[in-house]
């Protein structure tokens, strides 16, 4: 079996086991032309030059005509069958050798924390993922192909990156000391450089509703590499009130779905859901599903809340908006549906507003938009009083909780009493247990709950 065959083997292995891989993208191969100051491979009869002060592994695929050749400090050429290089003859070309020299780009410019050099295995139609988990995870195995050269900077130093294997040059290393006494050989040094240390640990992601990334840390070094060639700024939303998820460098368009849930959750047949039973039916859309530490709550917080949560990520991906509102409604109503089968215990959803540059805030000078401004938080005020006098009203009587939902879904049934405890109140035993799921929404805001008063008004 060849070295291509047995990768092919190793990766089935990997799908088999559940096991998430990244594959490394960019190499130091001499005939890509993105590899040459140019942007085109040397031409016959070329003087070509390297960086005198770098390590660099060149696999050489073909027969070269070269002129003159300025070799790197340290370095190797790994010449495939047939290729080589020779002086120019006869057959060289004419517009060749007359210019400068093509420079070979400097080899060290590919960073391990740059999301845009990795390619997740597992890619599928309408599928992506948050900046800081295109970078290899904790859990993921790293493949660094065998029929490529390549040289990767490990980074800064501050903290090593950890995976749970590494395939490279055809062996796969799943024990830091194979590994360490790889990276400290030649043929380490020529690919992985930096400060920056690597190591693995055998241990694969066993729980079935999934595991945090574990780039947390590393995100600033990530977000720094993925807009570097944007000045290191993020370009502007085009919508007002942009949504940032949970490991994304910058805002986006679209919706955020949070799911709390059980021990029966499973992140790869929701995912599977999502993109066979929803996304076919919502159009422009991309989807990223995960499990990330949940923000802090609010201190006086009832109730144990876990450490983690799914976030399902709708992003705007066409120029037509308001797809991902439409879709996180539909997964909520989902929620309140089938939520107990799925081990979904409780959902919420948060949409970033209309498009910049549409007309429903033209033509507002800033006295109008404060008058606005204060209207608003005068109606709020004035709901909020409604609001405490229906509850005392409310907790004073027998109550049959109902659901309502103020939007163009179906009703959903309810499976368990909405009860809750007052804190204004605090009205001793008018609390009932809460319910195994609860779904939160509406569509008078960006934030969709529930209020168990109002909808107790409306039954």
């Amino acid at each position: 079996m060849g070295v291509l065959g047995r990768v092919l083997l190793w990766l089935q292995l990997c799908v088999l086991t559940q096991a998430a891989y990244k594959l490394w993208v960019p190499n130091t191969d001499f005939e890509p032309a993105a590899n040459w100051s140019q942007n085109r491979t040397p031409c016959a009869g070329a003087a070509v030059e390297f960086p005198a002060n770098k390590m660099v592994s060149v696999l050489v695929r073909e027969g070269h005509s070269i002129s003159d050749m300025l070799l790197p400090r340290d370095g190797e050429f790994v010449l495939a069958s047939g290729a080589g290089f020779s002086a120019p003859d006869a057959s060289r070309d004419p517009g060749c050798g007359t210019g400068a020299p093509a420079l070979f780009l400097d080899p060290d410019r590919f960073s391990w924390h740059d999301p845009r050099l990795w390619r997740s295995g597992d890619a599928a139609h309408g599928l992506f993922s948050v900046d800081a988990e295109r970078v290899p995870c904790r859990y993921d195995d790293v493949v660094f192909p065998s029929d490529a050269s390549f040289r990767v900077g490990l980074g800064p130093g501050a903290r090593p990156a950890r995976v749970r294997s590494v395939r490279a040059l055809g062996q796969t290393f799943t024990r830091d000391e194979h590994l360490a006494a790889f990276l400290a050989s030649r043929a380490g040094r020529l690919r992985f450089h930096g400060p920056g240390a690597l190591s693995v640990g055998p241990e694969a992601c066993a729980d079935r509703s999934g595991c945090v990334c574990g780039n947390a840390e590393v995100q600033p070094w990530i977000c720094a590499a993925l807009l570097q060639p944007l000045g290191g700024r993020c370009p502007p939303a085009a919508c007002r009130d942009a949504l940032r998820p949970e490991g994304q460098c910058c805002d986006l368009c679209g919706a955020i779905v949070s799911l709390t849930h059980g021990p029966t959750f499973d992140i790869e047949r929701y995912r599977a859901r999502l993109l066979q039973a929803f996304l076919p039916q919502h159009q422009g859309l991309q989807v990223a599903v995960s499990k990330v530490p949940r923000p802090p709550r609010p201190r006086g917080t009832a109730g144990a809340e876990a450490d983690t949560e799914i976030q399902v990520v709708l992003a705007e991906t066409g120029p037509q908006t308001g797809g991902a509102g439409l879709l996180a409604r539909a997964l909520l109503a989902d929620v309140a549906e089938h939520g107990e089968a799925l081990g979904v215990l409780s959902a919420t959803a948060r949409e970033s507003g209309a498009p910049v540059g549409d007309g429903s805030a033209e033509g507002l000078d800033g006295s109008d938009l404060r008058a606005e401004l204060a209207g608003g938080v005068t109606a709020g005020l004035l709901l909020l009083l409604l609001a405490l006098v229906a509850g005392v009203l409310l907790l004073r009587r027998p109550r049959r909780p109902t659901w309502s939902r103020r939007d163009e879904a179906a009703p959903a049934p309810v499976v368990a009493p909405l009860g809750f405890s007052n804190p204004v109140f605090d009205v001793a035993g008018s609390a009932e247990p809460p319910p195994a799921q609860k779904v939160e929404n509406s569509s008078a805001s960006r934030s969709y709950f529930i209020n168990p008063l109002f909808a107790e008004a409306e039954a």
